[in-house]
């Protein structure tokens, strides 16, 4: 049997995901972080972007924001700002968000937080990629 490596996926709120896996691809600083069972240890912090994970040929994507990390021989761990499976989110208020996030961003006004902006931005973007490709 091959090995597998557990994957743990947790925010502030709720424990999104727990399962064995074959394989992690996680979004971090640097660029994407390919991890297979036996991985060396590290930690790495996380940027907005896809989670990617698989088990046997199917893969699983979720949107993942902010947070950390923690790579083990037989585990990896993701604690996230935010983390959700492509199949909770939902589309339409996901187009609302990018359309509210790319307004403020082009209105730039005085009282402007514009990196908080364009997270919301990132986001956004993320959460459409993911839910058409649910759909799709």
């Amino acid at each position: 049997m091959a090995e597998k490596i557990k994957l743990e996926v947790v925010t502030p709120e709720r424990l999104v995901l727990s399962e064995l896996v074959d394989e992690v691809v996680v979004p971090g600083l640097g660029g994407e972080l390919g991890i297979l069972p036996n991985h060396t240890a590290l930690i790495s912090q996380l940027k907005t972007g896809i989670l990617t994970y698989r088990t046997g040929t199917e893969k699983r994507l979720m949107h993942v924001s902010g947070g950390f990390a923690e790579v083990l021989p037989d585990q990896v761990s993701v604690m996230s700002d935010v983390a959700e499976r492509s199949e909770e989110i939902d589309l339409d208020r996901a187009q609302r968000a990018l359309e509210r996030a790319e307004k403020r961003i082009a209105q730039n006004g005085g009282d402007f937080d514009f990196d908080r902006a364009e997270l919301k931005l990132q986001r956004a973007m993320i959460r459409i990629q993911l839910a058409a490709k649910g759909q799709g």
